[in-house]
């Protein structure tokens, strides 16, 4: 075992990767001698040269619109959004243009493409650094969303992502860069679009990825104090769901509350609450509750707090869930 913080566990993964496939690529904004905003590439320019981590043009469309076609000539390329606000210039080559050509080409084109956005809030950024873009790439059909809570999971996750043959939105939870774990780097992962119970329990289920998984363990062993049990699911993987992870773990418990940093509407939250109606619908003793950020654009980073859910927010919905 190894004690990790998530942003050197990144690193790690990425260094196996670039050792493991002279194909893989890195690319992105001052990745290379600067080694990225958050450092999570720190060091693999120098060691594996300018030629496979590349300092690219501030232009995340052309950034996109390369890996498309580094991708198509065989190689593995893996982009860095600097930060979550910035991906929005190549939204129009990561829908139109990655998530379809699969799709397009019936098959015999594949797209092994890594999009890393670090995500989310609670770093005290500008405008356009703490966004929460998940829904719109998990919406999108040919895309795979995953996202890593904690460091073993970034350093496996980030590797099965590399060797996937399909195209990747990988999520990076920004404040949970510098947390530390343990990492196994002989372990056998769990599969990658596959979610985990991170904290049994028996009374209310919190349905949470990436940045939020913590935020709920905090307030499962809190409820433990007062006598609750509460079970605690990291989804890991937005697009696809892992459903039958979820379904067990409603139907034990009998409640479901889903806590995610983005807008409640029409959010991640939306598609789990339908999910757990069609699936548990006999087994429910509440209805499915949400715990999300505000409908509104992400506040000034002296009020976000204010927005982004907490131990009492969560608690709250608890306590709601099991007042029925």
């Amino acid at each position: 075992m190894t004690t990790l913080t998530m942003a050197k566990a990144l690193n790690a993964g990425l260094r196996r990767a670039l050792e493991a496939d002279p194909k893989v690529l890195l690319c992105g904004e001052d990745i290379g001698k600067l080694g990225g905003v958050f450092r999570i590439t720190e060091g693999l320019q120098k060691d594996f040269g300018e030629h496979r981590v590349i300092d690219s043009p501030l232009a995340e469309s052309g950034i996109v619109g390369t890996a498309v076609g580094m991708a198509m000539r065989g190689y593995r390329p893996v982009v860095e959004i600097q930060f979550d606000g910035f991906v929005f210039p190549a939204y129009d080559q990561i829908v139109t243009q990655v998530a379809k050509l699969r799709f397009r080409t019936q098959g015999r084109q594949s797209l092994p493409v890594v999009i890393r956005i670090p995500f989310g809030g609670g770093i005290g950024a500008v405008e356009h650094h703490s966004e929460s873009p998940e829904a719109y790439f998990s919406h999108t059909p040919g895309l795979k969303v995953v996202t890593c809570s904690n460091p073993s999971d970034a350093y496996w996750m980030i590797q099965q992502s590399i060797a996937s043959d399909d195209p990747i939105i990988f999520l990076e939870p920004k404040r949970r860069y510098h947390d530390k774990g343990e990492v196994d780097v002989d372990a056998t992962p769990l599969p990658l679009h596959q979610a985990t119970v991170a904290r049994e329990g028996t009374d209310v289920t919190l349905l949470a990825y990436g940045p939020m998984v913590r935020t709920c363990l905090d307030a499962a062993a809190a409820a433990e104090e007062e006598g609750r049990s509460l079970e605690v699911v990291d989804l890991r993987t937005l697009s696809p769901i892992d459903t039958a992870t979820v379904v067990r773990s409603v139907q034990k418990t009998g409640r479901a509350v889903v806590v995610h940093e983005a807008q409640q509407n029409l959010g991640l939250g939306a598609e789990l609450s339908a999910r757990i109606t069609e699936h548990c619908f006999y087994s429910l003793e509440a209805p499915v509750l949400r715990v999300a950020g505000y409908d509104m654009p992400y506040p000034p980073s002296r009020v976000e707090d204010e927005y982004l859910p907490d131990l009492d927010r969560v608690l709250d919905a608890v306590d709601r869930s099991l007042a029925h």
